[in-house]
Parts: structure tokens; sequence; C-alpha cells
């Protein structure tokens, strides 16, 4: 195949592509169908100064990037030979009608065990944008993880300047050890596991301490050329920070969401985020470091502290060459991180509007999100106590069959529907109290009509310590319409809400002793998890589930499971 830089060509029809390869497959033809077959095995990688084989799709780490374009269907057939049970999660992709395909493990499905085959369906309606996909069950999304671009359609362009090539960039985390024994080692003490030991860039670290050998991944660019950047954050617990030696970016996307074009030199971006950045070649010569590290404000939570490092390399350098370095922020850089997300708005143009809901609210919900201390007699290491974490007080409790099979087949006792919509005890949310530790279980969603406004603000707790919470929703997109430090003061905060231009995600973070405003509609029926995207604190419990009924129109209401769904 021929060099593809900067166009879509013609060439054969689906090829699985290495994360930072160009788009490739067919421009003459609007194919309205993209078939991609993901066989989840087992891999050695040794570029991270380890031989231990990883799950990996297709043998691949990153795994291959999906492409496609808005508005067509995607069949992904996932064959799992690991074993391992596994699920994949299209995250960010709304699948309207189709939470069968959403991928949540025991929430929308069950996982394909050994030897199973599912595939996955959905239609990218109205979509457009950088994703990701990444498993859904236990930690293998450590390394189980990869990019999903979706171009506009044919012909339409996008709302900012076309740039000559455009690069998909996946920030990670690398364990030495099997992720499966860290986070088990970790609940069976019941204290936090143990932070990773490299972040990764496109699966490269470069070099670190514990492995100066590693290597660095290269971005090739031509001086004076612009270049469009996907980056995702893939990590299993880490937000980082993103930054380019002597070059600013200019950020037009986020969350495959249209943004108001944002000058920076620093990006912050989530574990679940994705942020498209346009970046000017805009020097004769040289090679210039890239640089992503962590992000976390509150000092007594440990953080892998190891940058990840690549390279923008202008052609007709010297490979010899001193690379420019690039200063990351500091880890608790609060005022660079809080820059950054509060300049981010919609676009809100006549072709993208931001269509926020307005005016009164059907539910107005108040969630904290946060840590606790439950009794676990076997916990030598914890002195007979766990790490826990809920919302409103309530430790999520996976169920053994799936909540959206349990719903659509009306099977009684796998979940209620008493999920509380306002703290059960009102206190001091952002201090830290010395009683009421404890959480409650349970397996309670929150039922919505179909088309139902919702007004939810996330609230931080300092019972163990604050921290900043990154919440994902899956099934819906969302308007960040307000944000602030303290607690949330529902008389006066309300009134500096943002409801023109606030900025539209799947994945949002909630400050370290502090909160944030989202607002949207439930116009997709089904099943809906919602949790922290740090791996630690899902597995600890913070999520919860919203079960949204079918509507009265013809299209209104979720279309029966495939015939291959697994089942529990």
């Amino acid at each position: 195949m021929e060099n593809c830089r900067g166009r879509v060509r013609a060439c054969p029809l689906f090829l699985f592509m290495a994360a930072a390869a160009c788009i490739s497959f067919p421009a003459a033809v609007d194919a309205r169908v993209r078939h991609y077959k993901f066989n989840v095995v087992m891999k050695n990688v040794t570029r991270l100064c380890s031989s231990k084989p990883i799950v990996t799709v297709n043998g691949e780490f990153p795994g291959p990037t999906l492409y496609a374009r808005e508005d067509d269907t995607v069949i992904v057939k996932v064959v799992n030979h690991v074993k391992y049970n596994v699920s994949i999660h299209w995250h960010g992709i709304r699948q309207l009608r189709t939470g069968w395909s959403d991928g949540p493990a025991y929430i929308t499905q069950c996982p394909l065990q050994t030897g199973q085959t599912f595939s996955y369906n959905f239609t990218l309606t109205g979509q457009r944008g950088t994703l990701l996909w990444h498993a859904h069950i236990l930690w293998l999304r450590a390394t189980l993880h990869g990019g999903i671009v979706i171009l506009p359609k044919l012909g339409v362009p996008y709302p900012f300047p076309k740039p000559h090539e455009e690069l998909v960039l996946v920030l990670g985390e690398w364990w030495k050890s099997d992720t499966e024994a860290v986070i088990n080692e970790a609940l069976k003490s019941g204290l936090a596991p143990n932070v990773s030991d490299a972040h990764t860039i496109n699966g490269h670290a470069g070099p670190v301490p514990s492995c100066p050998s590693s290597q660095a991944r290269r971005l090739s660019v031509d001086g004076g050329k612009t270049y469009l950047l996907r980056i995702i954050n893939a990590a299993l617990n880490d937000e980082l920070f993103f930054k380019i030696a002597g070059h600013n970016m200019t950020v037009v996307e986020v969350d495959a969401t249209y943004v108001k074009p944002l000058e920076t030199e620093t990006i912050v971006i989530s574990p679940g985020q994705t942020t498209n950045a346009l970046v000017t070649a805009g020097r004769s010569t040289g090679k210039y470091l890239i640089t992503a590290s962590p992000f976390m404000d509150t000092l007594a939570v440990a953080v892998d502290n190891v940058t990840a490092t690549a390279t923008l390399h202008y052609s007709g350098t010297l490979a010899s060459s001193v690379t420019a370095l690039a200063v990351p922020p500091p880890r608790n850089a609060t005022s660079v991180a809080d820059r950054f997300t509060d300049s981010l708005r919609s676009l809100n143009s006549k072709v993208y509007p931001a269509k926020v809901p307005r005016g009164a609210v059907d539910h107005s919900l108040l969630f904290t999100v946060g840590l606790g201390i439950n009794p676990c007699p076997t916990c030598k290491a914890g002195n007979g106590s766990r790490a826990v974490a809920a919302i409103n007080n309530v430790t999520f409790v996976m169920p053994t069959v799936a909540l959206l099979q349990a719903h659509f087949f009306n099977i009684s006792g796998v979940f209620t529907e008493d999920f509380p919509g306002n703290p059960p005890t009102v206190f001091n949310y952002t201090a830290s109290p010395t009683t009421g530790l404890a959480t409650t279980n349970g397996t309670k969603v929150y039922r919505l009509a179909y088309n139902a406004t919702v007004q939810l603000v996330l609230q931080d707790t300092g019972i163990i310590v604050p921290e900043n919470h990154p919440i994902h929703l899956h099934g819906f997109n969302f308007f960040v319409v307000g944000r602030g430090i303290g607690n949330y003061d529902a008389k006066n905060d309300p009134k500096r809400f943002n409801l023109v231009d606030p900025v539209e995600r799947n994945t949002v973070g909630v400050p370290s002793g502090g909160w944030t405003a989202i607002r949207f509609r439930a116009d997709n029926p089904g099943v809906w998890f919602m949790h922290c995207h740090l791996e630690v604190h899902t597995t600890w419990g913070l999520k919860m589930a919203f079960l949204v009924d079918d509507g009265k129109g013809p299209n209104e209401s979720l279309l029966p499971p495939p015939a291959d769904l697994p089942r529990c």
C-alpha cells in the first residue's frame, strides 16, 4: 500500500491499522456497514523490559484503531481466546436503542467466556470525532484498548482548518506484573493496589528509571504543516498532562464533540476522555520532547509519577540531534488543570448547536462520590477494614445476571429501583469526618421516564481524602453547566450555570473537594452504567445505573437482544 499521508485514498475495504496510522478506507464509495474482527489473544510484549504475555486484540498493543464515518453501522465480531471472561465497551458511542452492544459486563451483557463469540452491532448516529474502545471487566482494559475514529459524512468538512495528517495517540499505564494479580491482592488485603510502573504513549514509555533501554515513540513531521492529534487517555487510574516542547496546541474537539478553538501549551485529560488538537510544525528542523505526566492534586494519594515521553521529529533532522526538553507541570498543578478545564466551550454553531436542556428539569439530583471504610475481618493488612467507594453512600454490588437482561425479561431479584436521588445523610461533604465512614451495599438503579430532563450535581467528599473523580455516563452525552470548589449551594450556584455554550462530554472530572453539575435528556431507553473511570474506584464500588423506560413512539423502545448475546 502506498503512502497515504494527508488524504483518504481508495484501498482494500478494511485494514487493521496501528494506532498512529493514517486513515485508509474507500473514499469513492461511502460504505454504510463496516466489519471488524477482534481476536482477543495473549501476546508477549518486550518493549517495556518485560516479556510477560498480555491480553490483546489481534496481538496489538494498543489495539487496532476502528475507523468509520458518521451514521455508519459498525459490526465488530469479538472472539475470546484467553482464559479470562471478556467484554468490550465502545466508550462514548451513544448506542441509541442498542444497549445490548454497550459492553459493560453484568450491566448490559454477560461476558464472553473462553471460546465464545459475540458480534457488537451499532450505528454511529449523529456522532463524529475521536472515542475509544476498551475491555469492561476486571482490570483487562490496562492492555485491552484502542481508538475509535469517526469521520464526518463524505463531503462534510471539519469546522477547523484541514490538517495535513491525523495521528492517534493512545496514553496508557503499564504494570510489570499481572494487573489481575495486583487488584486481587489489594482486595484481599483491603488496601489500595500498587500503582503502575510506567505511563505509555502508543505503547511506548520512553526511557524510564526501571527500564532505561525502553524506546520512545517517534512522530515524524514536516516543517510548516499542521497535524491533528487525536489524544486518548486509556490509563486505568491516572489523569494526565500532555505537552509538546516548543509548540502550542489548539484544541478543537473533546469526547467527539466540537469545541471553540482553544490554544494551550498543556492539555489535561482524564481516563476515558479524548481530545483532538491541531499542532503546527512551525520550526524548520529539530526534535522536541512530548510528555504525558500524572495529574493528582491530592498529594496523599499515590500515583505512578513516571513521565512517558515521545519525540516530535522534523524531517531532515539527524537522529543524533539534541532533543528540546518539555518541562511537565507538577503533579499537583491544579491551577493548570482548572485553567484548561474552565476554558472549554461547545462550538455552538448553526450547524453544531449546543442543545442544552434549559428551564425546569424533571429530576434534580445530588450524588456524592467518594471513598469509605467498611469492616473486613479477613483483611489483616487493613487492620480488619477495607477501602470502599460509593455514590450517595451506596457501594454498588455487581449482579450475576446482566441488569439489562433482567430489565428486558422481567427477571426479579436482580436489582432494586430505590437508588437515592440525594445523599441519605446531609453533612459537610468536603470535611474529614471521624464517624460515619462506612457505606451500605446494594444493586440499585435510578429510574427515568423516556425523554426526562436531568440535572445531576456530582459532589466530591472528604470522608477519607478529597480526590478528583472522572465520572463516565454510558448511553448519553451531557453538558457540563457548572463547576466549583466546596459544598454545592443549591440556591446560589445555579445562578452561575452556563446554559448557552457549556462543553459537551461523556466523561467529566469532579474536582477534589468540589462539585460538577451536568444536564442531559434521557432519550435513550435501556440500562446505563455511570461510574468513576479510575478503575480502582470502580472496583471498590463507585458506580450505579440509570434505568430509562421505553417511550411511546415507534423509535423510542429498546430493540430486542441479538441472538448471539452471551448469557449468564
